[in-house]
């Protein structure tokens, strides 16, 4: 009678596919080769097509000066201060276009919108990626109706692979977490009727800065 596990079993099979090595029936398969076609447009035009394709709105800022009165556009047109803003840089930058903003994550639920800062955009599918290093936090990202994102031309990659290598040379201690955003927060699993925002912001903006020389 067979005393042995299913565990014991699974065990002894490992055990065994060690100890009796096989040749890779696959030595010559690719894996380096990319998956999907290089394209040949500038990463910036790509990014920029594959974002407003998915809902966002990208907004391009020559300088940070440019980036302020757009951003003050926003704010104003669509009644948002005060944003929720805890990165001490972007908070200067608020203060001086005369934008009112709470760094205080408690305030939260009650604020409209955020302004947060990025690692990467990923240009192929157009995607802003986001970390627990960013400040603010999830929370900062995904409580809000409206997010607002400052990200710079030399934040574009090619793939999300790409993104991910940047993040490993970038971090000694990989962030806890990495977020992927592509396009506002939707949902179609209500009888399949497309629904915006219910599970983060509806509204997702980019102000681009172009800090390229």
């Amino acid at each position: 009678m067979d005393e042995s596990t299913p565990k014991e079993k699974v065990l002894k099979k490992i055990r065994n596919a060690l100890i009796n090595k096989k040749d890779n029936p696959y030595s010559g398969l690719d894996l380096d080769s990319p998956i999907y076609n290089v394209e040949e447009e500038d990463l910036l035009v790509l990014f920029a097509n594959s974002f407003t394709n998915k809902g966002g709105k990208f907004l391009y800022c020559e300088n940070t000066e440019e980036l302020m009165e757009n951003l003050a556009t926003i704010a104003q047109d669509n009644h948002l201060e005060p944003l929720f803003c805890s990165d001490p840089a972007l908070r200067e930058i608020l203060r001086t276009a005369e934008i009112a903003s709470i760094a205080d994550a408690k305030e939260l639920p009650q604020l409209k919108a955020s302004i947060t800062r990025c690692e990467q955009l990923v240009a192929r599918t157009g995607s802003i990626v986001m970390s627990s290093r960013i400040h603010g936090g999830r929370n900062g990202y995904s409580m809000p109706e409206v997010h607002i994102v400052v990200g710079y031309a030399n934040q574009v990659v090619r793939e999300i692979k790409n993104a991910l290598q940047e993040l490993k040379s970038r971090y000694t201690t990989p962030p806890s977490l990495v977020t992927f955003v592509t396009g506002p927060s939707r949902t179609g699993d209500i009888e399949k009727t497309l629904v915006l925002g219910a599970h983060g912001p509806k509204e997702l903006y980019l102000l681009f800065v172009d800090d390229r020389e």
